[in-house]
């Protein structure tokens, strides 16, 4: 967030502020989903750009490493990311509806 107040390319950002509805496929009903940030910048060639941002971990979007037991925490970790899928195609159809763009990043990408 730092970041996005000491930009001078960024001219408006915000955290959480906006949804977009997703099924579920673990219950097939409609839910909120919302992205971790919306940012209006200009990029480096000065065009006027939008953007909403997803920030997780490498882990949680690579999805779990198929296992032969199906423990607590393995059936938990493909539930999650089933979801996040769902949010995530939601995301990016109303992304191109809008022609702004969908980023998912990792601590790879943020140099973490």
């Amino acid at each position: 967030m730092n970041y996005c107040d000491k930009n001078e390319n960024i001219l408006i950002w915000s955290s959480e502020e906006l949804w977009i509805p997703y099924k579920s496929p673990v219950d097939n009903r409609y839910h909120k989903y919302f992205p971790d940030f919306y940012i209006k910048y200009k990029n480096t060639s000065g065009k006027i750009m939008e953007s909403l941002i997803e920030i997780k971990p490498a882990k949680q979007v690579k999805g779990p490493t198929p296992q032969k037991s199906r423990s607590k925490k393995y059936i938990s970790e493909v539930v999650e990311y089933a979801k996040n899928m769902a949010k995530w195609e939601a995301a990016k159809e109303y992304c191109n509806d809008r022609k702004w763009e969908f980023k998912i990043l990792t601590e790879h990408d943020l140099g973490i």
